[in-house]
């Protein structure tokens, strides 16, 4: 069964600790933006935390996916993954609030879910109301998550995550990386909402088609958050996601920690598909030893033979050799 995520108390959103953000585990942060007057808001009522989002709303489209209630919240796949049990709208922001809202007290009401919004782009100034100590950090972005009850799949993310609930509660069940063979990740060109996503129903898992998620669970922790929590989530750590209440909002916070310039590994695994994973078995032994030693270990016996001003890419990468090697690239794949 899953443990509890450790947890941490009194800590104060204007100066977060290093070793928090940079933690490789996951941490409940207790109350860590319980002051926020987003949170107030929200413990006041729904409808004030509704009234509090309208205030910064600049009139732009959300984009809003609805399923029916049938789906029990859960956005997925439909039966045979060809397609989704949800729809895309788009509509006014203003117009997805007055519909939780409306249907708040209805015992089984379509399932509404807006996701990964940027906040400065949407809601203008939100950030700068309710403050948090980030700007250390590089290449952050900060997005909105407003809906009723659902219920996400389980995915990763490659940056780092601070998850701060606003409003209602969430539960997250997090898995480390490691847990990915026992997962049942589905098609990875195919998503429901970009990052691919585990095959097993949490609510109602098929132990008969998915028997290893036993071994998962084994290794999960889970958290339940209130409004004014926060949650850790390490880079590429499996999360889980239920919204508990009939109205959640949720602001998050992504960063990560290397150069922008270094760009996403998913482009170099979709790259080795089509490259390395259809070769004969001893041309992938052989290529699996080349990148053990050139990417994965590389040491002295890599480089130490070369001098220091021919090495190139072998050399560390900084902005301009990966602005040139990327240049290769590109040309190289437009044969």
């Amino acid at each position: 069964m899953p443990s509890p995520v450790e947890e941490r108390h009194g800590l104060d959103p204007r100066a977060l600790p290093d070793e928090v953000l940079g933690s490789t585990q996951p941490l409940l942060l207790r109350g860590l933006v319980a002051d926020w007057p987003m949170v107030q808001a929200a413990q006041r009522s729904a409808a004030d935390a509704a009234d509090y989002l309208r205030r910064f709303d600049r009139n732009a489209p959300v984009v809003a996916l609805v399923a029916p209630p049938e789906s029990g919240g859960r956005f997925f796949y439909n039966d045979d993954l060809s397609g989704f049990n949800f729809q895309r709208q788009r509509a006014p922001l203003t117009a997805v609030l007055d519909k939780l809202l409306d249907t708040a007290e209805q015992p089984n009401p379509p399932a509404i879910y807006v996701g990964s919004t940027t906040l400065d782009t949407y809601l203008p100034g939100l950030r700068e109301d309710n403050p948090i100590d980030l700007d250390r950090l590089d290449q952050k972005l900060a997005s909105i998550w407003i809906g009723n009850r659902s219920r996400i799949a389980a995915h990763q993310d490659l940056p780092d995550n601070l998850a701060c609930v606003v409003a209602g509660r969430r539960r997250f069940t997090l898995f480390p990386p490691e847990q990915l063979r026992n997962l049942y990740i589905g098609p990875l060109d195919f998503t429901p909402a970009g990052q691919a996503v585990s095959l097993v129903d949490f609510h109602q898992p098929d132990l008969e088609r998915f028997p290893r998620f036993e071994d998962a669970l084994a290794h999960a922790q889970v958290a339940e958050l209130e409004a004014g929590d926060a949650l850790v989530i390490p880079s590429m750590w499996w999360h889980h996601i239920e919204a508990l209440d009939a109205f959640n909002v949720l602001i998050n916070f992504w960063w990560r920690t290397v150069p922008a310039y270094m760009d996403t590994p998913m482009n170099t695994l979709m790259l080795a598909l089509m490259t390395l994973r259809d070769l004969p078995p001893e041309q992938r032994r052989i290529w699996q030893e080349t990148f053990r030693h050139y990417v994965f270990e590389p040491d002295e016996a890599t480089t130490g033979h070369i001098p220091e001003a021919a090495r190139r890419v072998l050399a560390p990468i900084d902005e301009n050799a990966a602005r040139e090697l990327r240049a290769r690239l590109l040309q190289r794949l437009n044969r």
